[in-house]
């Protein structure tokens, strides 16, 4: 029997937090099923989901569960979709495991870090629209057919430091999306299967009877993950 694709959405609830009241109205309509980890209950068991959403709400109870989620999709070709935590901490974890900035840092969690990659924004983006510009050839502009820009809404107070712009241009990661003042809202790795780290939240714009294509497209990776885990021949033991 077919079993239905698997999201985990990594994050730990809270009602201060806007998102956390949406997922609770849309994720009925997201066709997948759903578990909410809570950041400190991530293990390497996560690896058996087929997408994984890390959620927005930081500073995490556990950094080292959303870096771990965040690992793990990165590295297992999970889809992966991470909105304003989430894409704070998907610099982080790419930062630290992929080009050797071991002590990148949130300063969030260290006032005093050494290397604070995710510092205050210049402006606050709490309960803000603003247009968010994309690469052509980008993933993330195939999620908008046609269109060069649009505007999309955040709830955010921190960001990427400028002063560590260039050393996350020098891997993979890539920077798709930005602010009309070129500062950096949305990365994603070319070469995996789904892989989105946006600073603004889909999720805060969408409505039950209208999902924003962003998520849709991530559930649709979310399914062709699901696809190939149930074609896949299974192991002796099994």
């Amino acid at each position: 029997m077919t079993s239905r694709p698997r999201l985990a959405l990594v994050g730990d609830r809270s009602d201060r937090v806007p998102a956390h009241a949406k997922f609770d109205e849309l994720v009925p309509h997201f066709g997948v099923e759903v578990d909410w980890l809570p950041s400190a209950a991530v293990t390497d068991a996560v690896a058996d989901y087929d997408g994984i959403w890390v959620i927005p709400g930081s500073p995490y109870v556990s950094q080292a569960g959303a870096l771990l989620a965040i690992r793990t999709a990165r590295t297992a070709d999970i889809p992966y979709l991470g909105t304003c935590g989430g894409f704070q901490h998907a610099l982080i974890e790419y930062s630290r495991n992929v080009l050797g900035i071991r002590d990148a840092e949130d300063v969030q969690y260290d006032a005093d870090a050494t290397t604070p990659l995710i510092v205050p924004l210049a402006c606050s983006l709490v309960g803000e629209t603003a247009p968010l510009h994309f690469a052509a050839d980008s993933r993330l502009a195939s999620v908008y057919p046609g269109r060069e820009s649009t505007v999309e809404t955040y709830h955010c107070k921190y960001g990427l430091n400028p002063a560590y712009e260039n050393e996350l241009r020098s891997g993979r990661l890539r920077i798709s999306g930005w602010d009309a003042e070129k500062a950096p809202r949305a990365v994603e790795l070319p070469d995996h299967p789904f892989f989105i780290g946006s600073l603004f939240q889909p999720e805060l714009s969408s409505t039950p009877t209208d999902i924003h294509p962003l998520i849709r497209a991530f559930l649709a990776a979310v399914n062709v993950r699901a696809g190939v885990r149930e074609r896949r021949p299974a192991a002796v033991g099994e």
